[in-house]
């Protein structure tokens, strides 16, 4: 039986995703909050999104589970004694274990069978610069000169079928949720998605699961046989360092937001309703931070923690647990150093519902000013919470990606996607080049900040009346009978 350790971050996230599922259920018992999340879903980009953004999440989750596995007891040893590992895995670790023990010596190129650097060999008596065999790379393959070409392109090809295979059953179970959803038969429903009859665009997700599902089975059949991305200069697989920093991303994007909402919520509704001294001093307060360049404040208060980290070392029993802490205190200092926008936006809006009707008749009957902020004024202003939020997320996966390249981000020995685009700068200005680092980085994060865009986009068409956009529906002309 292995130890579980629990990481400052699992926590946050595993609570975060019970706390998503109860919203779910409470959006599933009230009409008006279940509309407005169907207008997210009618979106075609919002809906592709979410997919995306759910298999990133799946893989934050396999990335949130940690444990040190248990060692075979030692020659000696005592009965009932028990040691574990000093390695803190997750159990993405494990499922990619043969790709985390396919470590190099050195950088390799995307699916290469050779190394990247050439070594001095003795070939027939002559010392000639040549490039070693991988030890996993290509290693099944007898006469890689002719072998490789052919085995590649095998492997591409299980991988499309096996993801197609997964896209279709998949596929298949979401179209029958939807039938059972609007109680008609199977083929009815098929029916209409594929001839765009539904309110929400099925045959997107349908395209987009298999987008997915393609992409993923080639990148599982080749995984246990190359290095897709290649290795860097340690020797590691950069695919396995791409799909750790999703993790990172997704805990910076989701609890640096989250920090912002105390204090921005709070404040923001109390300057707006109280006004007065109240609302001056807050002012004061947010406009001082906000003329403080983001940067060198935030660069301060990781040094600071950094210093604290160094100084007890007492309270860490693995360097994993130092780093995690680390990633929760800069998404602390995110939180308390990003909450001055937010803020300024809700005392706008509360100035403007503090004169409404219902907030005057509620003042008349001596309600008093608490009462009033959190019944009447909160729930009118969730709809600005909720799309700033998401907003929010994207930008701050760009913010870690600034911080780590500056040096003042993660630490250096947790994978991000900013830390992976600071080490390629060298990379990047040699000669020959190594760009598959970079390239594997930047392609990951454009893709998850690319789906996190557009699912804020409509988020915010949804929630927002000022920029709602109805589109127009074709019209279907159905046959008379004769």
């Amino acid at each position: 039986m292995p130890k579980f350790v629990m990481l400052w971050t699992d926590v946050a996230i595993w609570l975060l995703v019970i706390a998503m599922v109860a919203y779910g259920w409470a959006v599933s018992r009230k009409a008006n909050l279940a509309a407005n999340w169907g207008k997210v879903f009618r979106s075609a980009p919002a809906l592709a999104s979410s997919l995306v953004l759910l298999a990133c999440l799946l893989v934050t989750l396999f990335d949130s589970v940690h444990f040190r596995a248990m060692l075979p007891p030692a020659a000696g040893a005592p009965a009932g004694s028990v040691a574990y590992d000093v390695r803190v895995q997750s159990l993405l670790d494990r499922a990619l274990a043969r790709v985390v023990q396919s470590r190099e010596s050195t950088y390799s190129r995307p699916l290469d069978y050779v190394s990247f650097t050439k070594e001095s060999q003795e070939i027939n008596g002559e010392v000639q610069r040549v490039a070693p065999r991988l030890n996993f790379g290509g290693a099944h393959l007898k006469d890689p000169a002719s072998q490789w070409a052919g085995d590649v392109a095998k492997r591409i090809v299980m991988g499309l079928a096996g993801g197609a295979a997964g896209a279709a059953v998949l596929s298949a179970l979401l179209l029958l949720a939807v039938a059972r959803g609007r109680r008609e038969a199977m083929s009815v429903t098929l029916a209409k998605v594929r001839r765009a009859e539904t309110p929400v665009p099925w045959m997107t997700a349908v395209w987009t699961l298999f987008g997915l599902g393609l992409a993923i089975g080639v990148l599982v059949s080749l995984m246990g046989h190359y290095h897709v991305f290649g290795t860097d200069i340690t020797g590691n697989d950069v695919m396995y360092q791409t799909l750790k920093s999703i993790r990172t991303a997704f805990v910076i994007g989701t609890l640096a937001t989250l920090a912002t909402l105390p204090l921005a919520v709070v404040l923001g509704i109390m300057a707006g309703y109280l006004k007065g001294w109240v609302d001056e001093v807050i002012q004061y307060l947010y406009t001082v931070l906000s003329s403080i360049p983001n940067i060198l404040l935030i660069a301060a208060c990781v040094l600071m923690v950094q210093v604290f980290l160094d100084k007890h070392p007492e309270l860490f029993e693995t360097g994993v647990e130092r780093a995690d802490l680390k990633l929760f205190l800069l998404c602390a200092v995110l939180g308390l150093t990003g909450w001055a926008g937010l803020c300024r936006l809700l005392r706008g809006e509360t100035l403007k519902l503090r004169e409404l009707e219902f907030v005057q008749a509620a003042n008349a009957f001596g309600v008093g000013p608490g009462r009033i902020m959190i019944r009447h004024i909160f729930p009118n202003v969730a709809h600005l919470m909720l799309i700033v939020t998401v907003l929010e997320f994207s930008a701050l996966i760009l913010y870690e990606a600034v911080l780590s390249y500056v040096g003042v981000g993660v630490d250096p020995s947790m994978n991000s996607f900013g830390g992976m685009i600071n080490f390629a700068r060298n990379e990047m200005s040699r000669d020959p080049v190594v760009w598959w680092p970079f390239a594997a980085a930047f392609i990951f994060m454009v893709t998850l900040v690319l789906a996190a865009n557009l699912f804020a986009d409509g988020v915010r068409d949804a929630f927002d009346p000022r920029a709602r956009i109805f589109r127009p529906r074709p019209i279907t002309h159905q046959k008379k009978p004769a």
